[in-house]
């Protein structure tokens, strides 16, 4: 690798670090926050709230990093130009796929991290996540139950509580457990208290009724009593049965002759993913490096350059929710990819010039002319 390729290489490389550190830091907190509410209000534990954390950095990583890279190339050359490095690079004689290698390069390194994402790290984290999430519904159910709506504690149970006290007293208790498809059970309470048993949390409900439906016959079976105990958690409901979902499949899982439902658009969206980060890389280098240099400012092709890499990204999110529902809507994936990467390969690699992104640099007015 040449000098100077490794010279810009490594500017463009570090501000990618920074704007992604920078900009997944923000996006991590914000999202974070929401999670605050579950040890301050819910009383979970400090360590599940910074696992919870961490498990949805990657996330945040994969929309980060095509646009940390597309600043860092804008940022990067946009300098060297501005002073008049660039311009001595192709005065030496380096042609522009020499001067597009160090953000090309970089790209390379983007997509090879995306892939790595999309293919493992996102599943695991994602699988992780879901696991953790399905645990807390059943061990720390408790902790989750808020009163005045109704607590969708697994899809088949349901929790009402108008009110509870400082002392953990509840009143006013409405369960809806479907746990048993053909007998769903009602149950209503005046009061009662969650408790600690040995498979899990369970509500303590005093002085109600309990509603019991027989799909099969028909009838409807009342029982009152004084004292009942319900528990949140079946000993069914686990996360080793629990189904995936397309997002946890790791891509091997993916490709699986038994794998579960239509996962055509998530093997899509897995493979065109990574390729954002050759989309971002190029579409500054094409507004950038063909033409000529003007001594004005590039303020117009810096310009182009971010309105380009917004109907990008608009495009992009637009027809990866497309054919997220429509399998039949794939190749528009790869159209809206690969085609603003073969324009700009064609810019960069023909010099071509973009005729509205350059003003005129007025002639000098020779000595002794009128």
């Amino acid at each position: 690798m040449r000098g100077l390729t490794r010279y810009v290489l490594r500017q463009t490389m570090m501000l990618t670090l920074a704007f992604t550190l920078v900009f997944t830091a923000a996006v991590w907190l914000v999202q974070s926050l929401r999670l605050i509410d579950l040890i301050v209000n819910r009383g979970l534990s400090l360590a599940i709230f910074f696992k919870l954390a961490v498990l949805i950095l990657p996330r945040f990583i994969e929309i980060v990093l095509p646009i940390a890279i597309f600043l860092a190339v804008l940022f990067s050359y946009n300098r060297l130009i501005s002073e008049s490095e660039l311009i001595v690079m192709r005065a030496s004689g380096l042609s522009q796929m020499t001067l597009s290698r160090p953000a090309l390069i970089l790209a390379g390194c983007g997509v090879l991290t995306l892939l790595a994402l999309s293919t493992y790290l996102l599943p695991a984290a994602f699988r992780e996540f879901k696991d953790l999430q399905f645990e807390i519904r059943g061990r720390f159910a408790s902790a989750l139950i808020q009163e005045g709506v109704f607590n969708t504690i697994t899809d088949r149970f349901s929790v009402y509580i108008r009110s509870r006290n400082r002392r953990g007293e509840l009143g006013g208790i409405l369960i809806h457990d479907m746990r048993d498809p053909k007998k769903p059970v009602t149950l209503l309470a005046e009061r009662g208290a969650l408790v600690d048993g040995p498979d899990g949390p369970r509500v303590l409900m005093m002085n109600g009724s309990r509603q019991q439906y027989e799909l099969e016959t028909g009838k409807l079976a009342v029982l009152s009593f004084e004292r009942y105990t319900v528990e949140l958690a079946s000993g069914k409901d686990t996360s080793a049965t629990r189904p995936r979902e397309a997002e946890e499949l790791y891509f091997h899982e993916l490709l699986a002759p038994g794998a579960p439902g239509n996962l055509t658009p998530e093997i899509h969206l897995r493979l065109i993913t990574p390729i954002d980060a050759l989309v971002f890389a190029l579409i500054p280098l094409a507004c950038l490096l063909p033409g000529d240099f003007n001594r004005r400012g590039q303020s117009r092709r810096i310009l182009a350059a971010t309105i380009l890499a917004m109907l990008f990204e608009v495009m992009d999110l637009g027809t990866k929710n497309l054919a997220s529902h429509n399998v039949a809507a794939a190749p528009l994936l790869y159209l809206e990819t690969f085609l603003p990467i073969a324009i700009a390969a064609w810019l960069i690699l023909r010099d071509g010039r973009w005729p509205w992104l350059s003003r005129p640099i007025p002639a000098a007015v020779a000595p002794g002319a009128s």
